[in-house]
């Protein structure tokens, strides 16, 4: 009896899972423990394995494609068990719901979201590549550029394009070999997840049934849909087609026709690139009229005034240029930032407390614990931990905010503020006011590399109590950041600069650092951040208070 392998619910707050790798192929024999594939959750990428036995009959979820938890995943039964049942089932639910809409009304097809195929218009060998989800919350993904053209041989791991989504542009690779047959998006297009990306097959297969057998409406049957409609009923007019001589109309993407309009491009001049000689964006971007525009003219200007000497040349040059605006949609992951971030400036009244610490007892202390065999000690380090020890003597600073009651945490556990490719995460270090300095440095150089690198756990990235955000390595002298909620204070740190100061009465070379402490008043008042910050700078001013 074949098994159903549903989308797991990896974390707490996991909507929606990716498939960042399969370990296992269709035909694979699967033991009970075995690791199906990597699943990347909307906090970290972890390792899903089989709670069954069989062979691994069906993959319903390509990788780098996403899904909401429950979506099927996988099937594992016996060698050569029919599965059609279990596969058509799920299909036919979404079929009548797609294709209402187009028997009702007489609407214009959109370009940029080409209808799903039906499994059963795919010749054999034929495999449909569909807009995968590459993160928890893609709703729609842009193809930022095709690395494969129609007609090339495409190997199973080869990359086929980069696309973006709501988070990243992220390279997508082929899980089979054959030849690109049909690109059903272009380059700068975007589409709804699962619309048709992709066919590959054996060299010259035809695959017009499979891009007109289900649906009404592909990525290039939909421009002659639309041209059948009313030209008034059609919503985007920023860019209107227009017609080349032997009267057929032009075929670009929205982008390229959008660029073309704000570029005032006659598309008809355009030599498209894309599939079936369609026009994209970069064919736009590398656009260059037949006749070249004349150089600019130096307008030479002599006066002359009787009886009077002659006046200098004035030489006026009119400045030649072309105005552009680049529109580049913003990606999931500044979105999701931008709703947390927002949620928080705009919830929690941000009050800000500066001081400046003294480094000079700090630098010679890091410097001699960093001459121990097999010991490094970072600044941050210190900051860290002269934070978490100055916790226990605050406990306001380490609280949550609700509605009925303010919480009073009794651990400490310190979120780390790290930069990625993909945006801003923060590891926390769990007890971080029982940890020594070495074993804090440790800890954050294993965080932060393992969220670089995308193997982070989900817990390891909840529960923060504070956090610090450290720019100082940057050259940045002084900021401020925004509370990591459910946070009620995150720490802003500058750097490491020489300048004069004054001690015992005269001025000398002194190393000094700015902190920026942002409190949630509805928790901390000012005088309880004043006395944070007094503990905070007493143990980085006296690095050896830290050790006892």
């Amino acid at each position: 009896m074949a098994e159903v392998i549903n989308m797991p619910r990896l974390s707490d707050t996991m909507e929606e899972g990716t498939v960042a790798k399969w370990l296992k192929n269709v035909g694979d024999k699967v033991e009970e423990g075995d690791i199906l594939a990597e699943i990347e959750t909307d906090k970290a990428t972890m390792e899903f394995e089989s709670f069954h036995e069989g062979t691994l009959l069906h993959i319903g979820i390509q990788e780098g494609e996403g899904a909401p938890v429950d979506s099927l995943l996988a099937i594992i039964g016996e060698d050569g068990e029919d599965i059609a049942s279990l596969l058509n089932g799920s299909a036919s639910e979404a079929a009548p719901a797609e294709a209402a809409p187009v028997a009702e009304k007489e609407e214009p097809v959109s370009e940029a979201a080409p209808a799903p195929v039906a499994s059963a218009a795919i010749p054999d060998g034929v495999e449909i590549i569909k807009m995968p989800r590459l993160s928890d919350t893609m709703e729609e993904g842009t193809v930022a550029s095709w690395l494969k053209k129609v007609g090339d041989e495409v190997e199973e791991g080869d990359i086929l394009a980069e696309i973006e989504t709501d988070k990243a542009t992220m390279e997508f690779e082929s899980f089979y070999s054959g030849t690109l047959l049909h690109i059903g998006i272009q380059e700068g297009e975007g589409a709804p997840v699962d619309s048709l990306l992709a066919v590959i097959g054996p060299a010259g297969t035809d695959v017009s049934a499979v891009l007109n057998a289900p649906m009404e409406a592909t990525a290039d049957s939909a421009p002659e849909v639309a041209a059948e409609t009313k030209a008034e009923t059609t919503e985007n007019t920023s860019a209107p087609e227009t017609p080349v001589s032997d009267g057929q109309r032009v075929f670009a993407s929205p982008l390229a026709k959008k660029m073309a309009a704000d570029k005032g491009i006659n598309l008809a001049t355009v030599k498209g690139s894309g599939d079936h000689g369609r026009i994209v964006k970069r064919d736009i971007e590398n656009y260059t009229p037949a006749a070249a525009t004349a150089a600019p003219v130096e307008k030479v200007v002599t006066e002359t005034v009787a009886e009077a000497p002659q006046q200098p040349t004035v030489q006026v040059y009119t400045p030649v240029g072309e105005e552009m605006v680049e529109e580049v949609k913003n990606s999931s992951m500044r979105k999701a930032i931008t709703k947390h971030l927002g949620a928080s400036k705009f919830s929690a009244p941000h009050f800000y407390l500066t001081i400046e610490v003294d480094m000079d007892n700090a630098k010679a202390s890091r410097a001699q614990i960093n001459n121990l065999p097999d010991t490094k000690v970072s600044f941050n380090d210190m900051v860290l931990k002269a934070c978490a020890m100055a916790l226990r003597k605050h406990s306001q600073v380490n609280t949550t905010w609700t509605d009925d009651a303010t919480l009073f945490k009794k651990h400490i556990h310190m979120g780390v503020a790290v930069a990625v490719d993909e945006g801003l995460v923060v590891p926390v270090i769990k007890f971080a006011d029982q940890l020594g300095l070495t074993q804090i440095g440790a800890a954050v150089k294993d965080l932060a590399g393992r969220a670089r690198s995308k193997k982070i756990k989900p817990d390891e990235m909840e529960g923060s109590t504070f956090t610090v955000s450290n720019l100082g390595m940057f050259g940045i002298l002084e900021f401020t950041s925004i509370i990591n909620k459910p946070n009620s204070a995150i720490l802003s740190v500058g750097a490491i600069v020489e300048k004069p100061v004054v001690k015992n009465g005269e001025i000398v070379v002194g190393s000094t650092m700015k902190v920026t402490l942002a409190c949630d008043h509805r928790t901390v008042d000012g005088a309880v951040g004043a006395q944070f910050l007094q503990t905070l700078r007493a143990y980085l001013e006296n690095p050896v208070t830290m050790l006892a």
